[in-house]
């Protein structure tokens, strides 16, 4: 093993050389060249390099996008903030009949984004592109940043813009065969991009035969937070009677009459419970899980911080507040 080692710090500690307070000159001094870096350094290897080129994405919705502004440049930034590369992917596409013909994901292997114009350029050095003048392509890569599944609709413009090409708005974005979906969501299943259902079908209509109401709902509470079902309502359409039942049997029981039969109330009732599980889990209503609304009445509304106070005995506490009081006076 080759090691080369220079002694001018050494030499500055015995008082013969005053070494550098300067720290790079110092880290040189200092340095230790094994063999394997020795050779290649004699060959003339590149020290430093990073391959491919790795260009970040931005995915966000409809005036979603994050502006960095200053006590100076509020008021600009708040009227016409500075665009993102999926802005600009848009006005490529309506500016250039090339990036018409990419991906989101492609646009950085023929287009450099430029920070300070906040613009796409075609790149002026790589590979000639086929059948299109002045237009080079290179290994780059574009990396979209990740959006969790609970931010529904970014995570669809996500999974939009990394299948669709040459999108030039988000209204298009929208629009599947001449038709304006009402979400992202919608789109999505019009192009299906999204699994179905069947598994989770499969799954309740089991828990149907053998299961109880309550486990039923459980399930249903699970599959809702952890795994977002595309066609979440028509599950519970399908399956409400059975999650339902108990409730409808303690009803007849109550009134002592076996032909009463399920009823807006006792879906509601059955709704509020899994709501609850839901709650439990991921804190999250049934609203933000793009479920039915159970109808609560105001003074019902589940409150786990509320809940967690009711146990303690009012009287214990204010004894012991007059204890410590009393102490500390």
């Amino acid at each position: 093993m080759l090691h080369h080692y220079y002694p001018c710090l050494t030499q500055g500690r015995s008082g013969n050389t005053t070494a550098s307070n300067e720290e790079v000159t110092q880290y040189q001094l200092g340095s230790n060249i094994s063999s394997n870096e020795a050779v290649w350094r004699i060959l003339s290897f590149s020290i430093h390099e990073r391959y491919p080129k790795v260009v970040h994405l931005a995915v966000h919705l409809e005036n979603g996008q994050r502006v960095y502004f200053t006590s100076e440049n509020i008021r600009a930034s708040a009227v016409s903030p500075l665009p993102t590369t999926l802005i600009e992917f848009f006005t490529l596409c309506r500016n250039d009949t090339f990036a018409r013909t990419l991906l989101y994901s492609e646009v950085p292997t023929c287009f450099t984004w430029n920070t300070l114009t906040t613009k796409f350029q075609r790149r002026k050095q790589g590979r000639a592109v086929q059948g299109h003048l002045n237009l080079y392509s290179t290994d780059a890569l574009g990396h979209l940043y990740t959006v969790h599944p609970n931010n529904a609709e970014c995570f669809y413009v996500k999974l939009l813009v990394i299948n669709v090409r040459g999108l030039t708005s988000f209204q298009e974005l929208k629009t599947v065969n001449g038709h304006v979906c009402a979400t992202f969501r919608e789109a999505c299943q019009k192009l299906n991009l999204l699994e179905n259902d069947s598994h989770w079908d499969i799954s309740l209509a089991d828990a149907s035969n053998s299961a109880q109401p309550q486990q039923i709902r459980t399930l249903f509470s699970i599959i809702l937070t952890t795994s977002f079902p595309a066609n979440r309502k028509d599950l519970w359409e399908k399956y409400k009677h059975h999650m339902s039942e108990d409730i409808l049997h303690r009803i007849r029981r109550i009134n002592a009459n076996p032909n009463i039969q399920f009823t807006s109330n006792i879906y509601s009732e059955a709704l509020i419970l899994i709501e609850d599980v839901c709650l439990t889990i991921a804190n999250k209503s049934l609203t933000e899980l793009e479920m039915i609304a159970p109808n609560r009445y105001s003074n019902d509304i589940f409150d786990r911080d509320i809940q967690r106070e009711t146990p303690f005995d009012v009287n214990e506490l204010q004894t012991f507040v007059r204890i410590i009081c009393r102490n500390w006076y």
